[in-house]
């Protein structure tokens, strides 16, 4: 069929925003990334000069938080992956609409939890199976942390929406400050310094608490200076039917799988609790380390989905093929380097943070394996976002969720229990789970299945229609 002059026209119409190179958006993610796990890396640090089973808690109560914060992206992955959609067509005032959808519904979202978390911290600690020593650090943790949750729901909204504009600097130095906030708290409060009570965990969650608040005012700032958000409160009851239809479209495949990783992770931590309470320390310390490694891939994989989902808004499918295997490939490179670094240097992290001789042994062996893993990981992370980014957003989800439970945790059941291989099977599980996604992913791309849905997503944005035109959801608060 012949494209008419009017379509043609729009679609080589350059985006409204340009946009940096890959490396150019890459290394402020990865900054701002790095920064944000330092805070759990900064509060393990911290609370180790305690106990190691004050840090085993904490390092708990951490993932509970984590697995509610999924939901929070929800809307701030939709939003990141729509929001580029729009830019490479050229409609700014498309984008800002999309992102008051997401701020607000992520608020709602927010709020809602952190009413939840304080009633049921309790047994959620019971199910993953901590001491009655380790409970003692997390509950008072994992309770003051839930009357902020609502804060980083909007964080998460606001940075995704910056960094979809293009402005992946704004957002590290928001997470650079919100850092020497928090570590400056940390300090203040769990040791009680100035002449105020050593408050210990609670401390932590106090000063996190702070920090985020900061944060978010900094957000609104910038997201109204760069790219002209205006946001009023009405906009909670006034969310545009469609436009939430496309971010949960993109969004909820998304966050059922990263769903699905936490609760698979979970399930191996219980299994790693009942190893010992050494070998849960050990865990939860290396797992500290393999974050900051894996931040390589997260970072490519984000900058690599604003570059394709652009080209997605564009038309330049093909162009968006091609693009995507070459970050692949620097993307493999980047996280190889990093893990070399992390195996290196990680058995003296580790007597930093434990004078445990076990947890060291124990742990070194573990970040060697990483060498293993994390480049898998990275190359898993890259292709599914590049997925998402083209609107093939449920493969991801559904592969990754069938490998998640019948590789990753059975086989850490498998190797770490029955064949009594202990942490050692369980990352060897790790390792199995995380390449066989990422090979499937490569074929699924390599095979062009995606562009269908690609086509069919840029021809939604084209056909969005203003915000003035669009029916609403209504929402009545008591």
């Amino acid at each position: 069929m012949t494209q008419s002059p009017s379509k043609s026209a729009q679609a080589n119409k350059p985006a409204a925003h340009a946009v940096p190179g890959l490396l150019a958006l890459a290394w402020p993610i990865f900054a701002e990334q790095l920064l944000h796990l330092s805070t759990g890396v900064a509060d393990t640090l911290m609370v180790s000069r305690l106990s190691d089973q004050a840090v085993a808690g904490l390092g708990s109560a951490w993932q509970i938080v984590f697995m509610l914060m999924m939901a929070f992206n929800v809307l701030a992955i939709g939003a990141s992956i729509v929001i580029t959609h729009h830019l490479g067509l050229g409609d700014a005032e498309g984008a800002r609409r999309l992102a008051r959808a997401a701020v607000s519904t992520n608020l709602c979202i927010g709020m809602a939890f952190s009413l939840l978390l304080i009633p049921v911290a309790p047994t959620l600690l019971r199910w993953v199976q901590l001491s009655p020593e380790q409970t003692r650090y997390a509950l008072p943790f994992l309770q003051w942390m839930g009357g902020t949750l609502f804060l980083e729901a909007m964080n998460y909204a606001l940075s995704a929406s910056l960094r979809a504009h293009g402005h992946t600097r704004a957002v590290m130095w928001v997470m650079l400050g919100q850092n020497l906030l928090n570590v400056g708290g940390n300090a203040v409060l769990i040791f009680g310094l100035f002449g105020l009570p050593a408050l210990g965990v609670t401390g932590v969650a106090l000063s996190t608490a702070f920090s985020r608040l900061m944060a978010c005012g900094a957000l609104w700032w910038l997201s109204r200076s760069l790219y002209g958000l205006r946001w009023r409160h009405t906009d909670l009851l006034r969310v545009p039917l469609p436009d939430l239809r496309r971010l949960l479209h993109y969004g909820v495949p998304a966050v059922l799988e990263n769903v699905s990783w936490f609760g698979a992770f979970m399930l191996i931590t219980a299994l790693s609790a009942r190893m010992g309470e050494s070998q849960l320390a050990t865990q939860t310390y290396v797992m500290q380390l393999a974050n900051v490694v894996m931040l390589g891939g997260v970072a490519m994989g984000l900058a690599n989905e604003i570059l394709v989902g652009r080209l997605v808004g564009a038309g330049r499918l093909e162009q968006a093929y091609a693009v995507c295997l070459r970050h692949m490939r620097t993307g493999l490179v980047w996280t190889m380097v990093i893990a070399a670094l992390a195996a290196l240097l990680g058995p003296r992290l580790l007597a930093l943070l434990t004078a445990d001789a076990e947890i060291q042994r124990v742990g070194a062996t573990l970040v060697m394996l990483g060498l293993l893993l994390e480049p898998g990981r990275s190359f898993n992370l890259i292709m599914i976002n590049a997925l998402r980014a083209c609107g093939d957003a449920r493969y991801p989800a559904g592969v990754g969720m069938l490998s998640q439970w019948g590789v990753m945790a059975f086989g850490a059941w498998l190797l770490g229990t029955h064949f009594g291989l202990g942490l050692v099977g369980v990352w060897c599980a790790f390792i199995v789970d995380e390449w066989l996604r990422g090979l499937l992913m490569l074929q699924r791309w390599r095979s062009r299945r995606w562009m269908s849905l690609a086509h069919r997503a840029r021809a939604q944005s084209q056909a969005s229609p203003s915000a003035q035109s669009l029916p609403v959801i209504s929402r009545t608060f008591a």
